[in-house]
This record gives structure tokens, sequence and C-alpha cells, in this order.
């Protein structure tokens, strides 16, 4: 089977391991309900890895559906996703 070889690689597929587990906190504030639960649908906004770090522990084979909205690239490395396009790595991939 053909294989997708960057330079890079092998970080962008261990970079998973380089983030930590942790609890899943629900903010009440911007709940649609009096009673707050993990046990319910859930709509989580944040980062997507440290979203799906956060809900592996307790729901890893219980998940039905996960929509990610993914970033795009903006140009503009200050806003909430980093492009990081300053990476020689990345940029001699790109360029």
């Amino acid at each position: 089977m053909p294989t997708l070889q960057f330079k890079g690689k092998t970080f962008v597929q261990n970079h998973h391991l380089a983030v930590p587990y942790h609890q899943l906190v629900p903010n009440k504030k911007k709940s649609l309900t009096e009673k707050v639960s993990l046990q319910d649908n859930l709509i989580i906004h944040g980062d997507n890895l440290l979203a799906l770090k956060a809900l592996l522990p307790t729901y890893a084979g219980k998940v039905k559906c996960i929509y990610i909205d993914p970033p795009y690239n903006t140009g503009n490395e200050g806003w909430v996703y980093n492009d990081n396009v300053r990476s020689p790595i990345i940029r001699e991939w790109i360029g």
C-alpha cells in the first residue's frame, strides 16, 4: 500500500503523546439545562487534541460521533490557531 512520506512525519504522528490527559469540566454558565451532566450529549469548545484527550479516559469505545471543525490557514500566527509557518520543516514541505 502506498504511504505518504514528509519531513517531520514522526513528530506529527507522535505529538499526541506529549499532550497529557486531563479532566473534562462542564461550564454550567454555558449549559442549556439546569442539570449539567457529562453523561448527556456534549458540545466541547476548545483545542481539538486537548478535547479528545479529555474524552478518551471516560468515553473510549462509547462515542458514536465526533465532529471536529478544523482550523484554516489564516496567515495570522497570533490567532487562536498558530499556523506555525515559520518552522523550517513546514516551510520546506510547503515550499
